[in-house]
């Protein structure tokens, strides 16, 4: 019992890191509650924040396997009212500069960083091949003592403040200065990150054209670490929102595994009950007109992969359950930190879904605009 407990307070430190407000566990210890084994200090241990830098600093080249340049990896920074945040942005090398190309957010894992998730994830190689820009933003540990996307703090859940605040500049910033596609802007996540992916897609649904969720939580699961221990664990200790009130149904493709100790899987059925809620308008057939193909390809795990479509025939929702799967992004690197290489691929899945969805012009944010106001 004590060892299993051990475990389950492990996993959860992983995903919500060393963060100011685990000071309420200090509590716990303190009255005995048979925390004292695991102790939990209640402070984040200080570590001095990188030195922020502004605009591009260098290009090193990418690379797959073969010694195949894919493009530029470039480290650069960026700074607005809600705080400043670096990060690495992939370029194709056989960029097409005649027309606008997309762009990607991704957001890592606890204790990741930018070079190991682009690693672990092969994106920059989808990419190259998609001719799509990718930004990696890097979570500070002035922030979060393990790098964690702070998404389960109600301030961080919020639009124009916060975490969501800065990555939304970041996103904006990109698209003004490389003149992006506005209509064909992504972002996606793993675990902590795939998270905070949640809450942009929530609360920026004009900014990106759809959203990629791999073992993570629905928007506002939990509003502090403790919410977030019970979220975690699949015990959510209170109904989070729906996608009701949002100008539109932002395109999801879920991800994860039903071997997760770490996020229970059923917070990727919560995430996609979230946009399903009010589904006789979305969807034909109700919440349970899924389209549900269970398959086992050589060499991967089995998964079910259901499909939730609108009345067009368009799929807004893909829920992918991997079977047999833990808390590793599937399909990954083993070069790379939280990787399960034997797929199904979520890169390229995530890839194949972002290139069916758009915005409509009369959705896509008005950049300028967006800069002036902060």
């Amino acid at each position: 019992m004590k060892g299993s407990m051990m475990r389950a307070m492990r996993n959860a430190w992983r995903l919500i890191g060393r963060s100011k407000s685990l000071r309420a566990l200090s509590i716990f210890h303190a009255r005995g509650r048979g925390l004292g084994f695991f102790e939990m200090p209640s402070v984040a241990k200080k570590r001095r924040a990188p030195r922020a830098k502004h605009g591009p600093s260098r290009k090193p080249k990418a690379a797959d396997s073969g010694g195949r340049s894919l493009g530029t990896f470039t480290e650069a920074s960026y700074t607005n009212r809600a705080g400043t945040r670096r990060y690495k942005l992939f370029v194709p090398a056989a960029a097409d500069h005649t027309s606008k190309l997309p762009l990607l957010i991704m957001l890592h894992g606890c204790s990741q960083n930018p070079d190991d998730f682009a690693v672990a994830t092969r994106m920059n190689k989808f990419a190259a091949d998609y001719q799509c820009l990718v930004a990696y933003p890097e979570q500070a540990w002035s922030a979060n003592g393990s790098r964690c996307w702070n998404w389960f703090r109600a301030s961080d859940q919020q639009r124009d403040q916060g975490e969501p605040a800065i990555i939304a500049g970041i996103t904006r910033d990109l698209i003004k200065t490389y003149d992006l596609d506005a209509t064909r802007v992504y972002i996606a996540g793993l675990s902590a990150g795939g998270a905070m992916a949640a809450v942009m897609g929530r609360t920026y649904p004009e900014l990106y054209a759809a959203v990629g969720v791999h073992s993570g939580l629905p928007y506002a699961a939990a509003t502090d670490a403790m919410s977030a221990f019970a979220a975690m664990k699949g015990v959510p200790t209170f109904r989070s929102p729906t996608a009701t009130g949002i100008p539109h149904v932002v395109p999801t493709i879920i991800v994860h595994g039903d071997r997760d100790k770490t996020v229970h899987h059923s917070n990727g059925q919560r995430l996609a009950r979230q946009y399903l809620v009010n589904a006789d308008s979305i969807m034909p057939g109700g919440s349970d007109g899924g389209e549900a193909v269970r398959s086992h390809r050589r060499g991967e795990r089995p998964y079910t992969h259901t499909t939730y479509r609108d009345d067009t025939g368009e799929a807004i929702v893909e829920y992918w359950l991997v079977h047999g799967g833990g808390h590793a992004w599937f399909g990954g690197d083993s070069n790379g930190s939280h990787t399960d290489p034997k797929g199904p691929d979520a890169s390229q899945e995530m890839m194949r879904f972002f290139s069916e969805h758009h915005l409509e012009i009369q959705q896509a944010p008005n950049v300028t605009e967006a800069l002036s106001a902060g």
